[in-house]
């Protein structure tokens, strides 16, 4: 990722990612994460049987790194664990939510204006279909 894309206020919406998840050939469902008390979506990834199997084994949220092809236990290297309070999965079973509740107060690998990890990767508003703008408080 480049930092003019996580900085930047003009809209770059990456419409190829399904395709380059497909091209990878890994059995994927996406899994959205939620911070358990307050609602916010932190981030949506990828989770194969595996991360799932480790997610509820560990309580803590793992998942299929799409673009390393490996496991990938969020907050291993940057601190930002997510502890599971449950596993939910829509209607078809063709993708899962993980409620969590943060370790700290970060769960982005982006970090704000304090050199924080930002609370949710949803810190962006569309404004208009070329230009976004930073949701108050999350900058």
């Amino acid at each position: 990722m480049s930092e003019a894309l996580e900085q930047d206020l003009s809209v770059e919406l990456d419409f190829t990612k399904l395709n380059a998840v497909t091209a990878t050939g890994s059995e994927v469902v996406p899994v959205v994460l939620q911070h358990a008390d307050t609602g916010d979506v932190l981030f949506v990834g990828y989770v194969n049987e595996l991360a799932l199997r480790t997610t509820l084994e560990e309580r803590t949220a793992v998942l299929w790194s799409t673009s390393r092809n490996e496991l990938w236990r969020k907050g291993a290297t940057s601190g930002d664990v997510l502890n599971l309070v449950d596993v939910r999965v829509n209607c078809e079973q063709n993708s899962v939510l993980y409620r969590v509740l943060p370790e700290r107060t970060g769960a982005c690998h982006t970090t704000g204006a304090d050199g924080n990890s930002r609370a949710t990767c949803y810190y962006r508003t569309i404004d208009s279909i070329d230009q976004l703008s930073f949701v108050e408080g999350l900058a």
